[in-house]
């Protein structure tokens, strides 16, 4: 559904820092001696709407024309989109449409409802979302917000990193969640010249199989972090992975449980199962050096929170 463009830059980051300044918080960055001296958390569950996403719709909304605003946006998502798009459209004055599926989280379902999106639930799952959003576009005409693959959220999802490295410049590795690739895109462009980790649950794979084979391939999420629930790896996020060498690390199921006790305990941290996958990589050894991982969310259901708690 989008249209391969040049990989990004880290001159559209900086375009993007300039068109959202003042209207996302800088989330803070913070070092956790458990982990060690030498590894940082950069706290994006703390930004508007619970996540990182906001970033990247607020850029995609100011290039839109009079006549693209005036038709409403639409977008597709687990979630943590779902929510940002529904905010930030609410704040710009425009219509939204976002559609989820059956099995989202009903939390993020009543959250985006109550920022002012519509929400259309006629998809069973995320492997047939993408197919219901073309279907809408068509009939609605609506403006594409993309959750991943559009290269003006791929710029303002990439503003994470530069705030990082302004805080903490020593980091020479970034370890990042990953559904479909645009978080990761957008922080790879920001950050050329230091490695980039993209890092999946074994139960989500779109991004690891992408890079494998070197093109989009159709998966099946099921990991409990359903904020990486992306059923594929968009081309434009692809041919930025690609350009900047960053690398896939895949971590499970335990080990996310695992990252999550961990934050919350130790770190003090309420995020999201999706959040907690980069500090997994770093608990399990899969990661090294002096590195920060980002914290990508914190929209997590109360009873997924407590049921990971609880469990030893």
């Amino acid at each position: 559904m989008a249209t391969v463009a040049s990989p990004l830059t880290r001159a559209d980051v900086l375009a993007a820092a300039e068109r959202i300044r003042g209207r996302v918080h800088r989330t803070p960055t913070f070092t956790s001696e458990t982990l060690g001296e030498q590894v940082w958390l950069k706290a994006e569950l703390f930004q508007k709407t619970g996540s990182f996403k906001v970033r990247g719709v607020l850029n995609k909304l100011a290039s839109l024309t009079p006549t693209e605003r005036e038709r409403g946006v639409i977008g597709v998502s687990a979630g943590n989109h779902a929510q940002a798009l529904a905010w930030a459209a609410a704040v710009a004055g425009l219509d939204a449409l976002v559609v989820m599926w059956e099995s989202a989280s009903p939390a993020k379902i009543a959250a985006t409802r109550g920022y002012g999106a519509a929400v259309d639930l006629g998809a069973t799952g995320p492997g047939d979302a993408f197919d219901r959003l073309q279907e809408l576009l068509e009939k609605t005409g609506r403006t594409l917000v993309h959750p991943f693959d559009d290269p003006l959220v791929q710029a303002g999802q990439g503003t994470v990193a530069l705030e990082l490295l302004e805080d903490a410049p020593e980091v020479e590795t970034i370890v990042v969640p990953a559904g479909g690739g645009g978080l990761v895109a957008g922080i790879a462009a920001a950050a050329a010249g230091r490695h980039v980790v993209a890092v999946e649950p074994e139960l989500s794979t779109a991004v690891h199989d992408a890079l494998a084979v070197g093109r989009p391939v159709r998966v099946t999420p099921t990991s409990i972090a359903d904020g990486l629930s992306g059923p594929f790896c968009g081309e434009n996020a692809l041919a930025v992975l690609q350009r900047y060498g960053v690398e896939s690390v895949l971590v499970t199921e335990r080990e996310i449980e695992d990252a999550f006790r961990f934050l919350y305990m130790r770190a003090k941290v309420a995020c999201e199962p999706a959040g907690a996958v980069g500090v997994a990589a770093i608990l399990a050894g899969k990661v090294s050096g002096p590195m920060a991982a980002v914290v990508s969310g914190g929209n997590v259901a109360p009873e997924i929170a407590s049921a990971i708690l609880a469990a030893r």
